[in-house]
């Protein structure tokens, strides 16, 4: 029995030491890592995360935060994601910047089985104004090789104590340990957004005395962490990796410590807890509801001509082109006015945010006796709004809304080709907020409707076997704005990646340009002989020409895990006319076919038509919608590998 006991007693003892995890303890450089020449699960990973660490802290009413990195480079040519980076610090006013306090950088590279330490120099270091708000501070590894392990060490001082970052969890590649540790005093209130499927191994959620004081600390541990890597159509693939948000809520301050911002923070207050919140903050603040009050500044805009109009769509529609002529988006996404400036500027200068001018186009709407309300909302690169987490961190645009019999319309003139309901794609992003004076409504943004878009080919086979003819890509709609945007932002560039290193035949005569109605398109001229090929007297060839894939982008092998995310859904229309020379038939022809989902979520048709000795192949295939969850998927692969199948048909046409 005291044996028993004994052993008892043992375990107990014994188990506290096996379970303790001390988070943020880096591990001592282990020379097996050095000298590993692939990650044991999967060869073909280029690196590993062996440890990352984020250690949110506030002291002395300032936000620090500590961040550690040491990455495995397998092969290097793979790995540039984590061989250069960059680290952002907010420059606010009143000296109330961000600053980077602290940086080092270590390359290790095992040579004659001893660490070889290579530091980083000062000036590799240097700091650069991406923006008028963001400084960057950008550093790069030196001296690194296949095998080497690369680290850095960070520290960042922020006045912001309520602006934490989002953190993801999970990479590209895989990763060992990660942890993430948030500490503030009683006396603040933080929510902490959970999101994702990855379960942290170790979690510690407390109140303890550090740093002087009394203080919750929320303590996350993962440990091998598979990759999730970035999938084909997903506009923003960390918004579905694990991540953690901290957003505060609260204040309950004895003091008045200007550290923390303007004003008397004294007390218990309560922050954002529901959109309603967040509509009363819009509204109290000079950026947003203070400039909705410049009616003052709109009243004579207007032409008489678009005031007096009585169809309110026309109407609005008249106003969205005013402001698209007149006024011209900056770049800067914003939800309201920028500091400093504001309607007043934009009306001087021409030039404003894209809240600028959305605001504008609301109170012009407004002047001319249409009810237009804004729609608030996060753009694509920022994220999904989180509706269970209200914030205004989270919004960094706005839109105008209108209710035209019955019947909601979108408006938004930061491009100058947006129409009712077509808006910036940047701006797609699910759903938003009308924040009327009196409440806070949820609405969907999507893109209504499909997009087409148009391949035709005029083609003349020539005896010799060459072909010559010519080719247009139109497109429309959302499409046609996306196109045309990337066309302006750099017409060689476009025209190098859209069309010269994707069809390597010659061609002359490229033309781009936006129709009348607003499409977009580009045309050429072709005269290849590397389309057709001759067989025992005959020719045979593909009767779609170079509007034939042999493969497709719904090729993901792995198990999906994002939904499939399009913007719009699509009509890709081919059409491929050729003539055959004089004398010449086709033997043989391919068979009209079309196949679809059970839901018709997805269409194809492939249609034959012979004239004599000219043939045309018509292929059509539908997406109807913008958004499908992951089980979708594949349905899609099916899809589009029979599509890329149908499409590999030849013809063959012969010498009468």
């Amino acid at each position: 029995m005291k044996t028993k006991i004994l052993q008892l007693v043992l375990i107990l003892s014994v188990l506290p030491i096996f379970a303790q995890y001390k988070y943020l303890d880096l591990p001592k450089l282990d020379n097996n890592d050095l000298k590993a020449t692939s990650y044991v699960k999967n060869p073909s990973e280029a690196a590993e995360i062996l440890f990352k660490s984020y250690h949110y802290y506030i002291t002395d009413g300032q936000l620090n935060l500590d961040v550690i990195s040491r990455v495995k480079i397998y092969k290097k040519d793979q790995a540039e994601k984590f061989l250069n980076q960059e680290i952002y610090t907010y420059d606010g006013k009143n000296n109330k910047s961000e600053r980077v306090t602290s940086l080092k950088v270590y390359t290790y590279n095992l040579v004659n089985d001893k660490v070889e330490t290579t530091t980083v120099e000062k000036n590799s270091k240097y700091k650069s104004k991406e923006s008028k708000n963001y400084t960057v501070t950008k550093f790069a590894f030196e001296n690194v090789k296949d095998g080497s392990i690369v680290e850095y060490k960070y520290s960042i001082l922020s006045p912001y104590v309520w602006s934490i970052d989002k953190i993801t969890v999970e990479d590209i590649v895989p990763t060992r340990r990660f942890d993430y540790v948030l500490d503030f005093p009683k006396y603040l209130g933080f929510n902490i957004d959970y999101k994702g499927s990855l379960t942290p191994k170790n979690r510690d959620v407390s109140d303890r005395t550090i740093y002087g004081g009394e203080y919750y600390t929320y303590r996350f541990g993962y440990e091998n962490i598979a990759p999730y890597r970035d999938e084909k159509y997903v506009h923003n693939i960390d918004n579905y990796r694990t991540s953690i948000r901290a957003e505060l809520n609260s204040t309950n301050i004895t003091r008045t410590p200007g550290a923390y911002g303007s004003g008397d923070l004294g007390g218990f207050k309560s922050y954002a807890v529901s959109w309603s919140d967040i509509r009363k903050q819009l509204y109290d603040s000079e950026y947003f509801g203070e400039q909705l009050k410049k009616k003052s500044y709109v009243k004579d805009l207007l032409p008489a001509d678009i005031k007096n109009m009585t169809s309110p769509e026309e109407k609005a529609a008249a106003i969205l082109k005013y402001v698209q002529k007149n006024y011209t988006w900056n770049n800067y996404y914003t939800v309201g006015a920028e500091e400093g400036k504001g309607l007043k500027n934009l009306l001087e200068t021409k030039v404003g945010s894209s809240g600028e001018i959305n605001i504008l186009l609301i109170l012009l709407m407004r002047s001319a006796g249409l009810e237009a309300q804004p729609v608030v909302l996060s753009t694509v690169g920022r994220g999904l709004l989180l509706d269970h987490s209200p914030s205004v961190n989270q919004l960094n645009y706005v839109l105008a809304i209108l209710d035209i019999a019955g019947t909601p319309k979108i408006y938004d003139a930061t491009s100058k080709m947006t129409i009712p309901n077509l808006i910036r794609p940047s701006a797609l992003n699910y759903n938003g907020y009308i924040m009327t004076e009196k409440e806070a409504k949820k609405v969907n943004i999507f893109c209504p409707g499909k997009s087409v878009t148009y391949l035709t080919v005029e083609a003349k086979l020539n005896p010799t076997g060459s072909v010559e003819g010519s080719f247009s890509d139109k497109d429309t709609m959302l499409y046609a704005m996306m196109n045309n945007e990337s066309y302006n932002e750099d017409k060689i560039a476009y025209q190098q990646e859209s069309y010269k290193d994707r069809y390597t035949f010659p061609f002359t005569n490229i033309k781009t340009e936006l129709l009348d109605n607003n499409d977009f398109q580009t045309s050429f001229d072709f005269d290849s002989d590397t389309f057709v090929d001759g067989i025992g007297g005959k020719l045979v060839f593909n009767p779609l020409l170079f509007l034939y894939n042999k493969s497709h982008q719904f090729d993901q092998t792995d198990e999906r895990r994002s939904p499939i995310e399009l913007y719009t859904g699509y009509d890709k229309i081919k059409k491929v006319t050729i003539t055959l020379p004089d004398g010449y038939a086709f033997e043989n022809v391919p068979k009209s076919k079309k196949f679809r989902t059970e839901d018709n979520a997805i269409q194809y048709v492939y249609k034959v038509t012979q004239e004599g000795n000219k043939l045309t192949v018509e292929t059509t295939t539908t997406v109807e919608d913008p958004v499908y969850p992951k089980e979708y998927y594949p349905a899609f692969k099916q899809i589009f590998d029979n599509i890329t199948k149908m499409e590999g048909q030849v013809v063959t046409a012969v010498k009468k």
